[in-house]
């Protein structure tokens, strides 16, 4: 054998021994780790009505804001993600900076759910959760700060009870859904959405799967989000840090939630496949969804490179609201970059946390 060959088999060897210790270790790192759990800043049960559960974080300021705010969560993830780590939260941040806040936690459908529509959840749900903000904190208006799918559900029962809210905040949230799906951005959801047999679905699966869902996301971009992110996990086997943030990041993504098929029929035909709130034609409970009655200080958050809300479908509520108090800002992250990113710890959550400050 060649003293080339010999060095290369000699270099293989070494490396197969490497990685098996770290193989090793890192089982060792995987059986020892805490179970990741629902977020992990201190909060009280307030108020609960069938599956949804409304809580207010403990205060961690002498002085909090006068105003409580109310977080507005999308049905299809849970809302964690705002709380995922303790370095990475924007929640802990919105204390920190004495924000008085409150969460809506939607819990788990089950079968027998498979009815509720949008008028349940929002005529119902989040107005039952507002009272109850407001009933605690003894005030007669709230801020509700919607992200995704919550910041849609927001803006329509804002339009339907301006008197209630003080400020609305929308984080990465659809409100014109064709021109989502018109725009040249990443939004293939929106495409795909606009051409879903949504009635097929509910009709086959009353409650829809959230696995179904999750793999429907994933597929939006598979390599990046079903292959890459596991190709260079065995560099990090033996990193407790490093697994115990992965695999809470993994819990989030796959802790999907199912839908409300009814819930789910309407939200596909009528925003998706119908754009009625932009068109300004929605109509919930029979009361017309008019986008004019919003006249309350507005804030709207977008992600600049997000794949799942494409900024397009965004940017038209400033145009559709009344407000005269209105802003609108971006940051250079994704979806969920929005927070858990450095940025989104350093810039974004003190630029949402102080906009609501100055208007209590």
């Amino acid at each position: 054998m060649s003293n080339h060959l010999y060095m290369d088999y000699e270099k293989t060897i070494s490396e197969m021994f490497e990685t098996q210790k770290k193989l090793l270790k890192g089982v060792d790192v995987l059986l020892n780790l805490e179970e990741p759990g629902d977020g992990v800043t201190p909060k009280e049960l307030v108020f609960e009505q069938d599956k949804m559960k409304l809580y207010r974080y403990t205060p961690v300021v002498e002085k909090v804001s006068k105003v409580p705010t109310l977080i507005v969560y999308a049905l299809v993830n849970r809302q964690y993600m705002m709380d995922i780590q303790k370095d990475r939260s924007v929640v802990k941040n919105f204390l920190d900076l004495g924000l008085d806040l409150y969460v809506i936690d939607w819990g788990y459908p089950t079968a027998h759910d498979k009815y509720l529509t949008l008028e349940d959840y929002i005529d119902g749900y989040i107005d039952d959760a507002v009272e109850a903000v407001m009933e605690k904190a003894g005030v007669d208006q709230i801020n509700l700060l919607g992200v995704c799918q919550g910041g849609t559900f927001s803006t329509i029962y804002t339009a339907l009870n301006p008197k209630k809210i003080k400020n609305l905040i929308t984080m990465v949230t659809p409100i014109d859904f064709e021109a989502g799906a018109k725009s040249e951005e990443d939004n293939l959801l929106f495409r795909w959405s606009q051409h879903l047999n949504v009635d097929s679905m509910v009709d086959a699966y009353g409650i829809i799967p959230g696995d179904l869902l999750n793999l429907g996301f994933n597929m939006l971009k598979p390599f990046q989000l079903m292959l890459d992110k596991y190709v260079g996990l065995i560099d990090n086997l033996d990193k407790p840090v490093v697994m115990e943030n992965f695999l809470r990041m993994e819990k989030w993504i796959f802790d999907s939630p199912g839908q409300s098929g009814e819930a789910f029929r309407q939200f596909i035909k009528d925003m998706y496949q119908g754009n009625k709130l932009a068109k300004g034609t929605l109509e919930l409970g029979g009361s017309p969804v008019n986008l004019k009655n919003i006249t309350m200080p507005v804030l709207t958050v977008f992600a600049e490179q997000d794949h799942l809300v494409p900024p397009a479908a965004t940017k038209p509520l400033n145009d559709l609201i009344g407000s005269k108090d209105k802003e609108m800002i971006s940051f250079p992250v994704g979806h969920i970059g929005m927070y858990v990113s450095s940025k989104s710890q350093k810039e974004i959550a003190p630029k949402i946390a102080n906009w609501i400050l100055e208007r209590q």
